[in-house]
Formats: C-alpha cells, structure tokens, sequence
C-alpha cells in the first residue's frame, strides 16, 4: 500500500493531532498534518483563510493539500475535520488505512468548549457541531477502515485502540 502508513480523520477537536503524534511515536514513523501544511503554505491561519476568502476557497486549498500529503507522506498523517466532505479526497483514501476518530457533543464540549478559533463554529456552537456531525458522520464512516471512540479515554487510550483496531504492530 502506498502513501500514509495510517490517516486520521474526524471532527475538529477530536484529538487528531495529540493521537496522530503518540500513534506516529509508537510506529516508528513521522507525523504530519494537513492542516499544519495549510497555514505554513499560506502564512495564516486556516480561522484567517475562512474569514478572508470564504469556506469554498479554503476547502480548495485543503483538497489540494490533502492529495500532495497523500502522494508524499508515508508515516501518520491528520487531515482536518472537513477534508472528507470532498468526494475526490474520499476516493483517494479508498484502500488506505483510515481511522476515524469519535466523539459525542459532550466531549466535544469538555475538549475545545466550543469557544476557540473554529470558524464553523462561531455561532450557538453546540447546535452547530451537532449539525456538523449529522451531515459529516456517514462521510467519515464511509472512508474507515476502523472506528476508534475517543469519548471518555485519554491520548494514550485511544492511541492504543487504534493500533488495535487496525492491528498495527509498535515499532
């Protein structure tokens, strides 16, 4: 198989990034995110990208990034929460490794308090993560090749569940 030994997908403040490097640690292998790769491409944050040229513009940006990070990398690799809407990118990531990782709103809640820089949350944000996830859920099911629930585990809970869940062995 080529490309990313694992992709992580999931919503925003899932724990992607904190997982993908424990998971990235303990496989021996490099971390990288697609959205890190955005901002560095683009000198600002992905917030400014939204705010400045739209969600439409940005969603572009990633698609590209994504497909460039796909070809390239071929450790641990954390795509941002939207990156899956693009059916082009789901297409790509048929026949990779894919875990998503879950949460409930409630988490959602305990983790990022709905209150950081997430531009598709800036208003009523437990309403709006909840409409997020009802369009997005069957997305990142149909890309998975496992399903890791983050609800109630910490970093290294779920880095574990994911090695087992896709039956990777540590380096």
């Amino acid at each position: 198989m080529s490309g990313p030994l694992v992709v992580l997908v999931g919503p925003m403040g899932v724990g992607k990034s904190t997982a993908g490097q424990l998971l990235a640690e303990r496989l021996g292998v490099s971390y990288r995110d697609t959205d890190d790769d955005i901002v560095a491409d683009q000198g600002r944050t992905i917030a400014e990208i939204f705010v400045d040229e739209g969600e439409s513009a940005f969603r572009a940006i990633e698609k590209a990034a994504v497909r460039r990070a796909l070809g390239e990398h071929d450790g641990v690799l954390a795509l941002g929460g939207g990156a899956i809407l693009d059916s082009d990118t789901r297409a790509l990531l048929a026949g990779q490794r894919v875990a998503y990782l879950s949460m409930d709103v409630e988490e959602a809640v305990k983790r990022t308090g709905l209150n950081t820089a997430r531009p598709l949350l800036a208003v009523n944000p437990r309403k709006q993560w909840r409409e997020l996830m009802e369009a997005r859920r069957h997305l990142y099911e149909e890309v998975a090749t496992a399903v890791v629930a983050t609800d109630g585990r910490t970093p290294e809970e779920v880095t574990e569940a994911a090695l087992d869940a896709l039956e990777l062995k540590e380096a």
